[in-house]
């Protein structure tokens, strides 16, 4: 199980939760933040500082965010726009930077 960032996260991009993560899985897109399902320790640590409470675990996403434990997933195992690769698991989002893409689930969603 792993921590999955939801919808309260899209648009709002405060990155408290980058800073405080002492494994360096969470990734910035262009519209929200994506926890790596194989790089999270599971450390709840960044759960707590979230402003917006977007944080939860895996399997206590509301029911009517379900679609973003597959988005999550997704950002790290399927091309994203404008890359021809999928982005993996680099070893850390400092090594990436922000990347300023993101899913096309949230790509779509009404800002």
């Amino acid at each position: 199980m792993t921590f999955v960032i939801g919808a309260a996260c899209v648009d709002v991009m405060d990155r408290a939760c980058v800073e405080e993560c002492p494994v360096d899985c969470i990734y910035t897109g262009g519209r929200m933040a994506y926890i790596h399902p194989t790089e999270c320790v599971d450390c709840g640590a960044c759960e707590p500082v979230c402003p917006v409470e977007a944080i939860y675990l895996e399997a206590d996403i509301p029911s009517d965010q379900t679609e973003f434990v597959e988005t999550n997933a997704a950002f790290f195992a399927d091309p994203l726009p404008g890359r021809t690769q999928p982005l993996g698991s680099p070893g850390g989002a400092a090594h990436v930077g922000e990347l300023g893409v993101d899913t096309a689930f949230v790509e779509g969603l009404g800002s």
